[in-house]
């Protein structure tokens, strides 16, 4: 063979080789790459937790009853009271109001919970904590913001003049501003804390504290989200329970988040972390015992069965963070006089609330480790939550209902319960299919979110 000849067959030879060598590269480069992107993927959860108690300015009113015994004997025309109207001022506390933050955040989903000892909040309210906290340089991700719906909260954050005059008192801006920097700065604790995170989660049937305004069955079940580090130091509790802060009657002058905000301030000198109370299914929903007495007792009782449904959640590592939200068309808002004073009032009595109330809202669901959630913007009846809470389990999903978060539209009812002369019916401001619509939309996105899969 002349040199030639071995030149050109090494050539030939070398032009087989090399594309064999580049391609082995090349795959070894995209195995390495798909390896990255896999434990990337798998990489934990980053969660971290904070309470700040709800800075309130002194002299604002309670919210939540629009009693004769918690209003001025006149209006305050004479601006003797800084922060109160129609309200009598606060007189103290009996516990401390509070804000709780939770921020979850994987590499692509950011979730930031909020929860306030507040009898409700607003849409105006939530875009409000969305623009402090971009202000401040966070970065929400979505935002769900809870209220617990305390009767004895703190009033005049509310900027509606319906809601003011019912329940809150007039807006006052002060008291708004101090509120949400006390939101803002629980946020940037909870983002301050964060590390990487171990979920559990768990349920049980608590305690039968609650009975239905509607003879109906309630919904008794607690559900507990549980977050960890990798070592097992707890960094939050997010705990889920349907019942009105009604436990302290219109006499109560003193701030408080009712049964509820007791319970948590226990679970917080129990377990030494924040302890985020959402409610559920609240609607027809209230509690069995009323009273100082009560209060404390049930408090405790309560925050038992929640340290008990704590210690079944076993944490385990979750890589995962899914969100989902759904647009809602609602009926038009009117206020029925039938179902406001008497049955034998007709049904074409009404008055329009059109100007008052939106005719769209946004439910938001997600799902961590084994719980789901999807928000509700006010109070569902515990029928109709239970309903949710079916749809989710049929998809594969152990669901809970989000009550009173995001913002506050009044009662929804199933259409066969809307047709009473009933508080709970006057305050069901969508009809008979307002209910309907909700429950439907709620279940639709819970299942969006199963047959989504988890990112």
């Amino acid at each position: 063979m002349t040199l030639r000849t071995l030149a050109l067959a090494t050539c030939l030879g070398w032009t087989v080789i090399a594309p064999l060598i580049e391609t082995r590269e090349a795959v070894a480069a995209e195995a390495g790459r798909r390896a990255v992107a896999v434990a990337s993927a798998a990489e934990p959860v980053r969660a971290g937790a904070a309470m700040v108690p709800l800075r309130v300015p002194s002299g604002t009113p309670l919210a939540g009853y629009g009693s004769l015994r918690r209003r001025l004997l006149v209006p305050d025309l004479l601006g003797l009271h800084p922060h109160a109207f129609w309200f009598r001022p606060a007189e103290g506390e009996l516990d401390a109001p509070a804000a709780r933050a939770l921020v979850v955040e994987t590499a692509t989903v950011r979730l930031t919970w909020v929860t306030v000892d507040l009898i409700a909040v607003d849409r105006a309210f939530v875009d409000a904590v969305q623009q402090r906290l971009e202000d401040a340089g966070s970065r929400p991700g979505t935002l769900v913001v809870s209220a617990s719906h305390t009767h004895s909260g703190p009033g005049a954050f509310l900027d509606s003049w319906l809601m003011g005059i019912l329940a809150t008192d007039r807006f006052d801006g002060e008291v708004l501003r101090a509120f949400l920097d006390t939101v803002v700065e629980a946020v940037q604790r909870a983002e301050a804390g964060k590390a990487p995170s171990r979920i559990g989660t768990a349920r049980i049937d608590g305690p039968a504290l609650t009975a239905s305004r509607l003879d109906q069955p309630v919904d008794p079940e607690i559900v507990v989200l549980r977050v960890v580090s990798p070592t097992g130091a707890p960094i939050a509790l997010l705990w889920n329970y349907a019942i009105h802060g009604t436990v302290l009657g219109a006499r109560n002058l003193k701030y408080s988040g009712d049964v509820m905000g007791m319970a948590a301030r226990e679970l917080e000198r129990r377990l030494r972390v924040p302890a985020l109370f959402v409610n559920g299914a609240v609607g027809d929903v209230s509690p069995r015992r009323h009273g100082p007495t009560a209060l404390a007792a049930d408090a405790r009782t309560l925050a038992a069965a929640v340290e008990e449904t704590w210690a079944r959640a076993n944490p385990e590592p979750v890589s995962t963070l899914t969100m989902r939200t759904a647009r809602v068309r609602l009926p038009a808002p009117t206020l029925s006089l039938r179902n406001c004073t008497r049955p034998w009032i007709p049904r074409a009595l009404t008055l329009p609330l059109g100007r008052t109330l939106p005719r769209e809202t946004e439910l938001i669901a997600g799902a961590l480790g084994g719980a789901a959630w999807v928000t509700i913007p006010g109070e569902l009846q515990a029928r109709l939550g239970r309903a949710v809470k079916e749809a989710g389990q049929a998809a594969g999903l152990h669901a809970f209902v989000a009550g009173v978060s995001n913002d506050y539209l009044g009662y929804f009812l199933a259409a066969e319960d809307y047709d009473r002369s009933a508080y709970v019916a006057c305050a069901s401001l969508y009809g008979p299919d307002g209910g309907v619509r909700l429950t439907r939309a709620a279940s639709e996105l819970l299942q969006e979110l199963a047959a989504g899969g988890q990112r």
